[in-house]
């Protein structure tokens, strides 16, 4: 930091001096004329030094941002001539536009990524898939003067050598122009004579060709993808969706709301993986599990004692009625009165306008394919020997597993470790790295008590070697960070290390439709596959793996493939909610302090305790916090985590404020109920006021009060 000070200081300095010493009257459109033939017979005596000299003074002033470059150009076609002087102008200046470059970022980047990254997030996302793009428009057409575009390409991430031959192809056009206007240097009585209307008109086309060249390209590259494919002259269907999951679902339920003609296709259950064996079964479990827990606390609530017995198959029986009672939610029948066509069967696409199913070929204008994910099935050895489940096939079991061992520690091992332990199994949960990797630590803490508290023997860093069977007995072999190879008995097995998407089996491969490094089907901003007819959503396209998530793609990509000729959208991702279920819950939106900083992105943190929520005190449930990250010295808010009971339903007032861009101050103006938990919400936006107070005002308003009890300050 004390060398940055150093450089600023430096560059203010000589900018200083130019200006005290009115440097800039040496490089005018008068001196240039009274001094043209001395510059002329000086270049021909000494050519080399001479185009050294011009060239090391127009790098200096344009890499210090000086005035005088226009004339500087000028100049250089009436010394050097178009031929020589274009050259040496466009590489200097380029030169000097890219140590601009420098210097601004070394001064000036950092600062601004810590207080503005969220901001410039977007900006630095786009420069890098289109930076060469937007740089040579802002080069050939000068709506921003050079020095401003290079301050502000600065203070993004745009890499130095797209910045260099962005601006040396770029600038040509405008340098040629220029340098040639210097070779009639005597009819020149002002800048401005040079730029004709026409000339700016041409100018602003020739920025806009890269862009039109690249959509061309792109154009003809999809009709040759297309040419492959007999196209239907009509159409059965405007639309068929694979996959009756909550992306599938969402997408068949816009399109018959708009009237389209649309195919929803399942080859297993509707409601896929969420109803069946996701978020609504283990949401059963977990209240089951929960209620037994506050009968063994019933001490906390005043009473005595309390014992209750309970059967683990109809806990599980339970869960599947659960189930069943949602099912009609989601069932064929009320898509149908919906006016979806359900068909039930495995879809194979056959062409960009063409499906089959059960035999028969569907041709539409359009496809969504929503076919989720799969759990992930570690490869350990003789894994295949020992009772192993994932969390599709866990709910089969009607036996209470005495020793479960459950693999993984992202928000599925832990929400059904907790689960499971609560129920009276003896829980070992097996972690290669650390519980929640994509949480803070002070939420990551407060799970792990809460696992370690419901007797779960929580292994982190430890990595699981191979499954072992002797005498009928079962068992996993691991080995910790510190210690050998351990051997762990079980009578289940529980893997949960995470999800794949289902791309296989659908004819994408036949398509040439590109799949991605995390096995998801590679989509644009609009959820459009290289067949821009053919759009992906969910689980089975990224980059989020959340059932709300899955519908809100099914939105942008129901309408991008019926409307897309019309109008497209891209899909928003700025506010972006989740929560883990254990007890307590963790819930978050935005950014995590982690995020924050990984991202150089400067924040506030604010905390309220929910020790000190009355509600939360009553209900014997007084443990966990708010936490809010704020842009310094302001209330706009960049993300929230709650770590604590109803934690879930909390979080929906901070992503409405997110997402309408209220900041804390309007939280802390809006009424809350008492005593209820959303007050904490409240409270943290207070706390955060209360940091916030002027100091100057307090004094001030002391001072005040004195007066008003009739006696002075002291």
């Amino acid at each position: 930091m004390k060398h940055r000070w150093w450089v600023l200081m430096l560059l203010g300095l000589l900018m200083g001096l130019f200006f005290y010493f009115d440097l800039g009257r040496f490089i005018s459109l008068e001196m240039l004329k009274k001094q043209h033939e001395a510059l002329q017979q000086a270049y021909h005596a000494q050519p080399v030094w001479f185009i050294a000299c011009y060239a090391a003074t127009y790098i200096v002033m344009a890499g210090l941002s000086l005035p005088g470059a226009l004339i500087m150009t000028l100049a250089g076609g009436a010394i050097f001539g178009l031929w020589v002087g274009l050259p040496v102008v466009l590489i200097s200046a380029t030169i000097g536009a890219t140590l601009a470059l420098w210097v601004a970022r070394y001064v000036l980047r950092d600062a601004v990524q810590r207080r503005f990254g969220d901001r410039l997030e977007p900006i630095n996302q786009g420069l890098e898939r289109d930076g060469a793009f937007y740089l040579l428009t802002l080069r050939v057409a000068p709506v921003l003067p050079f020095f401003l575009l290079n301050l502000l390409m600065a203070l993004t991430t745009i890499r130095s050598t797209t910045f260099f031959w962005a601006s040396l192809v770029g600038m040509l056009a405008g340098t040629a122009v220029y340098v040639n206007a210097g070779t009639q240097l005597a009819t020149i009585h002002h800048p401005s004579d040079i730029l004709s209307p026409t000339l700016m008109v041409s100018l602003f086309l020739l920025a806009f060709f890269p862009w039109l060249a690249r959509w061309g390209i792109e154009l003809i590259k999809t009709r040759r993808l297309y040419a492959r494919w007999t196209k239907p002259r009509q159409f059965d269907r405007n639309l068929v969706v694979i996959g009756a999951g909550a992306a599938g679902l969402v997408s068949a339920y816009v399109a018959a709301a708009t009237r389209a003609k649309v195919t929803l296709i399942e080859s297993h259950k509707m409601g896929g993986d969420c109803l069946n064996v996701g978020c609504v079964p283990s949401k059963a479990l977990i209240r089951s599990a929960n209620f037994l827990k506050q009968i063994q606390n019933v001490a906390a609530l005043g009473f005595a004692q309390a014992s209750i017995d309970y059967d683990f198959a109809a806990v599980m029986a339970r869960v599947q009625r659960v189930i069943k009672t949602v099912e009609p939610h989601d069932s064929a029948a009320r898509y149908t009165q919906l006016g979806v066509e359900v068909l039930q069967g495995t879809a194979r696409i056959t062409s960009p306008w063409s499906v089959e199913v059960n035999g028969q070929t569907l041709t539409t204008r359009a496809i969504v394919i929503a076919t989720g994910a799969r759990p992930l099935v570690p490869d350990i050895p003789g894994l295949e020997r020992v009772p192993h489940y994932t969390s599709d096939t866990i709910w089969s079991l009607t036996a209470r597993p005495q020793q479960l061992i459950v693999l993984g520690g992202g928000p599925i091992g832990c929400e059904l470790a907790q689960a499971f332990a609560r129920l009276g199994c003896q829980v070992t949960q097996v972690v290669r790295g650390d519980c929640l990797p994509r949480e803070d630590e002070d939420a990551v803490m407060l799970v792990k008590a809460a696992l370690q508290a419901d007797g779960i023997n929580l292994l982190t860093q430890t990595e699981a070697l191979r499954c072992e069977t002797e005498n009928g007995m079962h068992a996993l072999i691991i080995r910790g960070k510190d210690t050998g190879e351990i051997r762990l008995p079980l009578d289940a097995l529980l893997c949960a290390v995470g999800r794949v998407p289902r791309t296989e089996g659908f004819g994408l491969e036949a398509l040439g439709i590109p799949i991605s490094s995390k096995h998801a089907i590679e989509t644009n901003a609009w959820l459009q596959t290289i067949y821009p007819n053919i759009v992906a959503c969910g689980d089975v396209a990224g980059p989020y793996q959340f059932t709300h998530i899955a519908a809100h793609q099914a939105w942008y990509a129901s309408v991008n493939a019926l409307f897309g000729e019309l109008r497209r959208f891209k899909v928003d991702y700025s506010v972006i909610p989740w929560t883990t279920f254990t007890e307590p819950e963790v819930a978050r939106v935005g950014l995590s302090e982690n995020d924050a900083k990984a991202r150089g992105v400067a924040y506030e943190v604010t905390r309220f305790n929910l020790a000190d929520l009355d509600r939360a005190i009553a209900d014997e449930a007084a443990h966990g916090f708010v936490k809010v990250l704020t842009v310094p010295g302001k209330d706009r808010i960049l993300g929230v985590c709650i770590v604590s009971a109803h934690a879930s339903d909390l979080l929906a007032e901070f992503v409405l404020a997110m997402k309408h861009g209220l900041g804390l101050n309007k939280i802390l103006g809006t009424i809350h109920t008492y005593p209820t938990w959303s007050e904490a919400n409240k409270y943290a936006a207070a706390e955060w006021r209360r940091a916030h107070v002027p100091q100057w005002l307090l004094q001030w308003v002391e001072k005040y009060h004195a007066r008003k009890r009739g006696r002075e300050y002291q």
